[in-house]
């Protein structure tokens, strides 16, 4: 079948990667790709939110399915797109409805689910300008450190947790009545803070049933022990050695099912993955947040650890037969280290070119932030390219990664040399 994959980042290159080793893929585009998928796949210049242009390309093509790899044009509403033209209803779209989207798009949805389902998380309330003064009279009520969560997207960067409180009522004012995160911010979900360590569930779904990928744990801090701002990511590791069988019990039974029939009771369309953000607060599985996508850098070690065809799984999300597909995982350890651009997250340089691509063993290369440039692979955003590595431990797969990078330079590159500190 011929495939349109959305997006341009190491997600994508990994889904990528995946797919092209399933015999059903015949031919793999990206929109807009960089310069890994192009070198595995065919690149083409579309705007991911120009559903019109996706349209046009995906008929001229005779596109057979559509993978979505970010959740801008899920929240957008591209699953409905194409669901609602009688041209393109024919095309399964991995992804969720506009309103199963809303898990992500917006934090105070995915609370007020979380809140109806009895599925475990954090105490809540939500505020806006209007009412930025009760929300400082709400945080008087909590105990620090402080969280505040724009609902809208930001790009993974807008929860703030702080440990003063004149420091959080003058942040929530930031964000409500100076729009920090633009329209993202316009509404703030206060939380009460769970002091516990995280990781990452992955579900695949097809609206009735679902298969659970591999955990995962990533590193969202660009400083080493985890400080510093929050970046997208700088490194992951799976599986997540204390999810043991007990704990991976609980959060199927207490938040994957009944997130599954929550969907399904309450009539929203949902085919596609599912990241359940998680804390693990004293052995007890409580969620953080919904994403309704795969994560990033999380995807460059879950799906590597899939031995099952990804493009059959996809197959059987789009025609519900998901419960006849078995799923198979890879036994050992994979890590990723993302080789990010020196001032990210916040000011950086582009055009940087990378060398020592080419003498990297034994590890995959997923590009992240690259394009090509007269025929040199150059940087093109602030998350470069994720190195990921398999071995019998974390320890061995962290270790083959950071002697691969040692083979790369761009100018001013940067990489957390810590990733996994916390789990030995």
């Amino acid at each position: 079948m011929t495939i349109l994959l959305l997006g341009s980042g190491g997600r994508e290159h990994a889904l990528a990667w995946k797919m092209l080793q399933s015999d059903k893929c015949s031919k793999l585009f990206v929109a807009p790709g960089n310069a890994g998928t192009s070198q595995i796949a065919t690149n083409v210049s579309i705007n991911i939110l120009d559903f019109e242009a996706i349209k046009t390309f995906a008929l001229a093509e005779k596109v057979n399915m559509v993978v979505v790899g970010p959740e801008d044009p899920l929240v957008h509403g591209v699953y409905d797109f194409f669901k609602n033209d009688a041209d393109l209803n024919h095309i399964p779209v991995i992804g969720p409805s506009k309103v199963g989207a809303q898990l992500e798009g917006s934090k105070e949805f995915a609370k007020e689910f979380l809140i109806k389902h009895k599925i475990p998380t954090a105490a809540y309330d939500s505020f806006t300008k209007e009412t930025v003064e009760k929300g400082c009279n709400f945080l008087e009520t909590l105990q620090p450190p402080y969280v505040l969560k724009a609902d809208g997207l930001a790009a993974g960067k807008g929860v703030l947790i702080i440990q003063d409180l004149d420091e959080a009522k003058t942040e929530l004012r930031n964000m409500l009545v100076h729009e920090k995160f633009g329209t993202a911010s316009a509404k703030v979900v206060i939380e009460e803070f769970l002091d516990g360590i995280e990781l990452s569930c992955f579900v695949l779904t097809d609206g009735k049933n679902y298969k659970i990928l591999p955990t995962a744990k990533d590193y969202k801090r660009i400083g080493e022990g985890d400080t510093g701002l929050n970046t997208g990511g700088m490194g992951a590791v799976s599986p997540v050695p204390f999810a043991d069988a007990v704990l991976l019990e609980k959060i199927e039974t207490r938040i994957v099912k009944p997130t599954i029939a929550g969907l399904q009771s309450d009539g929203i369309e949902y085919k596609g993955f599912v990241f359940i953000g998680l804390i693990n607060v004293k052995g007890e599985p409580i969620v953080i947040e919904y994403n309704v996508r795969m994560g990033d850098p999380e995807t460059e070690v879950v799906i590597p650890r899939l031995k099952s065809d990804l493009v059959e799984l996809f197959h059987a999300v789009g025609n519900q037969t998901l419960n006849e597909v078995s799923l198979e995982i890879d036994d050992r350890s994979a890590t990723t280290i993302m080789v990010v651009s020196g001032g990210y997250p916040e000011d950086y340089g582009k055009g940087f070119e990378i060398s020592g691509l080419e003498n990297i063993e034994d590890s995959i290369a997923f590009h992240a932030g690259t394009k090509l440039e007269n025929g040199k692979v150059v940087t093109n955003g602030g998350r470069v390219i994720a190195i990921t590595s398999f071995g019998e431990s974390f320890q061995e797969a962290i270790k083959k990664s950071y002697q691969n990078i040692d083979k790369l330079h761009f100018d001013k590159m940067y990489f957390r040399k810590d990733i996994g500190f916390d789990l030995l």
